[in-house]
């Protein structure tokens, strides 16, 4: 088989046969290769109009069709699987040589791997792919981490088949060495489960204290969308709000068992933000949420708790309400968008990435999930400034969030009052406060800490760690 092919997929489920028909329709010769030969010979059967497609049964196959350096990319689940690919192809390649995996990859497997191949002169590429299938084949957000090498190599091909912006650029770009791409992508997903939950609770609010029907919510939804909160999430929620299930003829959102489920990344990015002490409760709580919604025995057995007397609103006040929803919705969403980049900046300094975080911004502005037009905005404040220590930190968008904080703190209040849970609104006005406070009660909380365990203060008139004995005089010593 002639080395004819510019790069490989192997793994040809829904996600990896989509991004080979992007490499194929962008006018690349690409060499497909499934585990079950069935598949492979499927998708050139079905979709061999689209480009030029080079079907390897064996591995052996597979890599002899590829050009030098191979470019080979791994679309198959996380994990062993994942090692057990690497492991199969990886004898078969020579120094110089690529592997991407395009999978869902934990950023630690990722750098242990990037390790690895590069003690044989192997390069491996970690590629966060977001987009869905959809994106997939049409043009998804892709950030690639590994050496700037590989990405001369692979770059090229990923600008080619990823989503462009408004402004024609691709969405992609080098991210960094090792594990660095799946750490963004990791992080986008955890802005992804806090903005979806931050819509839910728009929607929740709307529907049970404004008393608007899914319908009607659906069109707030579609006019939302064409401001500031325009993104792909709003719109898909508008879409979604105004389906009516065929079977019931009941709105669709309501036959829809109300227990969320999750994969396991915004998992991650809670747990990596816990391990960098850094605060992304936003995005925890969005964690927590789907979590409560999945214990069904335990919601059963707390459903007769008290609650609020619930209070309906007139049209007028319901009118009012949703416009102070949609000032909520727009400031817990900068929240969410500050810890994240947040926490890829945490990220970047301890593994040494040296990320740009106005190119992840630039590359989050089209195909991937949580697209939005104020992506731009985002991307211009740390082109600007590139060590903005906050988002909060910028003018704008600390004069918006100033604007909408008293509707935003009224809809907390409202949604306490009615009893309604808006965890991801509450946990994002508790750290816009927390970080504009003069003092913080943690204060408190050092005393505690050195009374019941000697672990020492620091005092604010003077430099060193102390520790006070807490016995008769409460004399105070400089600890060493």
């Amino acid at each position: 088989m002639s080395n004819t092919a510019q790069i490989g997929v192997t793994g040809l489920a829904v996600m990896g046969r989509n991004l080979a028909r992007n490499f194929a329709r962008n006018g690349f010769t690409v060499a497909v290769h499934n585990r079950t030969s069935a598949k492979t010979r499927a998708l050139v059967e079905e979709f061999g109009d689209e480009g030029t497609f080079v079907a390897a049964e064996t591995a052996q196959e597979f890599v002899a069709a590829l050009e030098r350096p191979r470019r080979l990319v791994i679309m198959v689940k996380a994990g062993e699987p994942t090692d057990a690919v690497i492991q199969e192809f990886a004898p078969l390649l020579e120094p110089g040589d690529v592997i991407i995996d395009g999978g869902n990859a934990h950023f630690a497997d990722t750098r242990r791997r990037e390790k690895e191949l590069r003690e044989q002169g192997i390069h491996f590429v970690g590629v966060g792919v977001s987009g869905g299938e959809e994106g997939a084949l049409h043009g998804p957000s892709i950030m690639p981490g590994g050496s700037e090498e590989s990405y001369e190599s692979l770059g090229p091909l990923l600008e080619k088949i990823a989503a462009k912006a408004a402004d024609g650029s691709p969405c992609t770009t080098h991210i960094g060495p090792d594990g660095a791409g799946h750490f963004v992508k990791m992080v986008h997903n955890g802005i992804e489960y806090a903005d979806m939950q931050l819509i839910a609770e728009a929607y929740h609010l709307l529907r049970a204290v404004a008393g608007y029907s899914p319908a009607e919510i659906a069109e707030t939804f579609r006019t939302w969308n064409t401001g500031r909160l325009d993104s792909y999430l709003i719109e898909i929620t508008a879409e979604v709000l105004a389906h009516t299930d065929a079977a019931t003829g009941k709105p669709f959102v309501d036959i829809v068992a109300d227990q969320a489920e999750q994969k396991g990344t915004g998992r991650w990015t809670v747990q990596i933000a816990l391990d960098l002490g850094v605060p992304v409760s936003g995005i925890a709580e969005a964690v927590f949420a789907r979590s409560v919604s999945g214990h069904s025995e335990l919601r059963e057995a707390s459903r007769g708790l008290p609650g609020p007397t619930e209070t309906a609103l007139d049209d007028a006040a319901a009118a009012k309400f949703a416009d102070q929803v949609e000032q909520a919705l727009y400031a817990s969403k900068i929240v969410s968008y500050t810890q994240g980049f947040h926490q890829v900046r945490a990220g970047s300094e301890a593994y040494d990435w040296g990320v740009d975080l106005g190119a992840v911004a630039a590359i989050w502005r089209g195909g991937c999930i949580i697209r939005a037009a104020f992506l731009d905005r985002i991307k211009a404040a740390y082109d600007a400034q590139p060590a903005l220590p906050s988002l909060l930190s910028d003018k704008t968008f600390a004069d918006e969030i100033g604007a909408a904080q008293d509707d935003w703190r009224a809809v907390v209040v409202a949604a306490a009052q009615q009893g309604v849970p808006t965890p991801g609104f509450s946990a994002a006005l508790a750290y816009y406060d927390a970080l504009r406070a003069e003092r913080l009660p943690a204060a408190l909380t050092q005393g505690q800490r050195d009374f019941f365990g000697a672990h020492t203060y620091r005092r604010t008139d003077r430099e060193g760690s102390f520790h006070t004995l807490w016995g008769g005089d409460r004399s105070e010593v400089e600890s060493s």
